[in-house]
């Protein structure tokens, strides 16, 4: 069941509250009898697994790349790398 929150006009008491769906939404404050509003809050979201976030939409070449020439010791392995990325770029593309 969600949780509402709830603040009177007159004396500011705020409170929160568990409701069915189907309850009437409450508008007699229980310490000064004042009239009740609904309070509107955000909302957590938690995204969970993939394809939330920038990286995950990205290629497997250009992210699979990018660690191999920052962690190579010397430039050769690292021309390497990049040729065979390249060669596999015009296989795709063809």
């Amino acid at each position: 069941m969600p949780t509402y929150s709830y603040a009177c006009t007159q004396c500011d008491n705020r409170f929160d509250i568990v409701q069915s769906f189907t309850d009437e939404a409450l508008s007699v404050c229980s310490e000064c009898s004042g009239k009740l509003r609904k309070l509107f809050n955000s909302v957590g979201i938690v995204f969970k697994g993939s394809g939330f976030y920038r990286t995950d939409s990205r290629g497997g070449s250009s992210t699979a790349s990018e660690p191999a020439k920052t962690d190579s010791g010397s430039s050769s392995s690292s021309d390497s790398s990049t040729g065979s990325t390249a060669a596999t770029s015009t296989a795709v593309a063809s």
